[in-house]
């Protein structure tokens, strides 16, 4: 276990000023009208690490690496090299040989000497601006069971078949860039978005034979696909761990936004607390509201019988708690070290980014991994940090970006 611990007014000197400068344009516009003002489009928001923007960080000694932070973290580098060696990194900020050398040593490393491994491979960077946003999230384990029986009715399904990559016939080939949108074709072959969360809930895609699991509580289920992954505990005392195989291809809405857009969560008089047991006791008071609530995420995970040791992120490696995060690959290589310091302590250190996740989008956007049980749930559940991130590359790698 990872050795984190939770627990100027504008003033009036530029007045006359301000009365100069509105007396001039009162002037003006009795004179003749104003030049109209021609609105600047916005520019449209970076699409990977080399578009926002890399920076040099501080000098790699001046961060606090502590040993236990560093010893976990760098066990979770060693088990993501493998992949990081084979992987394209969409950030377009290394290649795998680039991380050779520090995996290479990384095998054989003295495990009390984790703190001077990272601060003899690598370098600090900053992408953007540097300021994160930290959520977290855990493994929940719910009532499960293999066969639907009385009490267990809610689908467990795995990937079906019939969601594919394909371009609509309407998309002109000249924009068909990158990768195609998920769906299905139609009976007329037609190809059309996938089913949404409200519609694979009244039926869509039972009688096909997909269900892998069944559940007792779809409340329990929507949180439980939110996190990716979990532990379905049958009657008979088994443990079922599942994991992420898929997603329909929605656009994923967190419907804690929307619940606070709406006044429903928050810190006013009468409102549920802003984290997932707020939400959660919500939906529990106002079931028809909350299910309604839960369809505007039209987002539908699918999942996988998972065998072997913990939850697999995105990495295709087990996921550690209080050492791995979720990022977006477009703007952290898979596999490589964050550090991370926030207005939350159990944030600061190093992490290993190995996962992703539909919400966590943009640079400086982490999701931090807090295990499973009751502890993790309520760290995870509560979990809203900000302050600011560093990638740490490997030596060299921002002179030959070209950024120092």
């Amino acid at each position: 276990m990872h050795g984190r611990v939770p627990g100027q007014q504008p003033g009036w000197q530029g007045l006359p000023r301000a009365l100069a400068v509105l007396a001039s344009l009162c002037l003006i516009a009795a004179c003749g009208p104003l030049v109209p003002r021609i609105e600047q489009p916005e520019a449209p928001a970076p699409s990977t690490a080399r578009e926002a923007g890399v920076y040099p960080g501080p000098a790699i000694r001046e961060l606090r690496f502590a040993p236990d932070d560093a010893r976990d973290a760098l066990a979770s580098f060693i088990e993501s090299c493998p992949r990081l060696l084979r992987r394209t990194d969409a950030s377009g900020l290394t290649t795998g040989e680039d991380w050779r050398p520090a995996c290479t040593a990384a095998a054989t490393w003295p495990v009390a000497d984790a703190p001077r491994f990272f601060e003899t491979w690598f370098e600090a960077a900053r992408v953007g601006d540097g300021r994160s946003f930290v959520t977290g999230y855990f493994e929940p384990e719910i009532a499960g069971s293999r066969d639907r029986r009385p009490g267990f009715e809610v689908p467990v399904y795995g990937l079906p078949g019939d969601l594919v990559r394909a371009w609509p016939q309407s998309v002109p080939e000249a924009e068909r860039t990158g990768n195609p949108p998920l769906g299905r074709f139609d009976e007329s072959g037609n190809f059309i978005p996938y089913y949404t969360r409200a519609e694979i809930e009244d039926g869509a895609l039972a009688g096909r034979g997909l269900e892998i699991a069944w559940v007792a509580d779809p409340v329990e289920f929507f949180f439980l696909q939110v996190q990716g992954s979990g532990r379905l505990r049958t009657p008979e005392g088994e443990v079922i761990r599942i994991g992420y195989a898929g997603q329909n291809g929605r656009a994923y809405t967190g419907i804690g936004g929307v619940m606070r857009e709406r006044g429903l969560i928050g810190d006013g008089p009468g409102q549920y607390a802003g984290s997932m047991q707020g939400i959660m006791q919500y939906i529990r008071e106002h079931p028809a509201e909350g299910r309604a609530l839960m369809r505007e995420n039209e987002s539908w995970v699918f999942f996988r019988v998972l065998t072997g040791d913990g939850p697999l992120g995105a990495l295709e490696v087990p996921v550690r708690p209080g050492s791995s995060v979720a990022a977006d690959p477009r703007f952290v290589p898979l596999g490589a070290p964050v550090y991370l310091t926030a207005d939350r302590p159990e944030l600061d250190g190093v992490w290993i980014a190995q996962d992703t996740g539909g919400a966590i989008k943009g640079p400086n956007r982490f999701d931090s991994f807090w295990g499973a049980g009751e502890d993790a749930r309520r760290i995870a559940g509560g979990m809203s940090g900000r302050g600011t991130a560093l990638l740490l590359l490997p030596k060299g790698t921002l002179a030959r970006l070209g950024t120092r």
